[in-house]
C-alpha cells in the first residue's frame, strides 16, 4: 500500500493545496493531510478550524485522511509506515527550498519526496496571500475550497 503524507500548516487550505491533494489520490492508496503544530507560529485559524476546513473539503474522498502532528515529518512517517512525502511546487523558489528539505529528510530516513507542480490556475495562491486578502476584507472565496468560511 502506497501511503503519502502532505504536511503543512494549511492556514488556511487553498485551492492550490486542494488541487495537489485531489491529483495525488490517483497516485497513492492513501493521502494523509498532516497539519504540523508549531507552538512558535501565530496562526489566523485555530487548529480545530483548519482540521474542519480540510475534513469537510474531502469528506467524500475515502483515500484522504487528516491528522495533526508535532516534530519532524520523517519521524511521523517512520512511526506511521508512510513511504512518501508529497509537496506542491508553485515556482522555482519553492523548488529550491523544498529540494533542500527533501535532501535533509532523505539523510534522516528512507523517505522519498514526491513533487507535484501546481496547476497554472492556482500557482499564484499561497496561504499568506489568502490571509492578507481576509485581513483586508477582500473576496477570499475565489482562493480557497468552499469549506473555508471566515466569521
Amino acid at each position: 500500500m502506497k501511503r503519502a503524507i502532505f504536511p503543512g500548516s494549511f492556514d488556511p487550505i487553498t485551492l492550490g493545496h486542494y488541487d495537489i491533494i485531489k491529483r495525488s489520490v490517483k497516485l497513492f492508496d492513501e493521502v494523509i493531510v498532516a497539519i504540523g503544530i508549531n507552538a512558535d507560529k501565530k496562526y489566523m485559524f485555530s487548529l480545530e478550524e483548519r482540521l474542519r476546513f480540510i475534513e469537510e473539503a474531502f469528506k467524500d474522498e475515502p483515500k484522504v485522511s487528516v491528522v495533526t502532528y508535532k516534530g519532524l515529518t520523517v519521524d511521523f512517517c517512520q512511526k506511521n509506515n508512510v513511504e512518501f512525502i508529497l509537496r506542491g511546487l508553485r515556482n522555482p523558489a519553492d523548488f529550491e527550498f523544498e529540494k533542500a528539505i527533501a535532501h535533509t529528510n532523505r539523510d534522516l530516513a528512507p523517505i522519498e519526496t514526491v513533487f507535484l507542480l501546481t496547476a497554472a490556475s492556482t500557482s499564484y495562491i499561497s496561504s499568506s496571500i489568502v490571509r492578507d486578502v481576509i485581513r483586508n476584507n477582500g473576496d477570499y472565496t475565489k482562493l480557497v475550497p468552499k469549506s473555508v468560511r471566515v466569521k
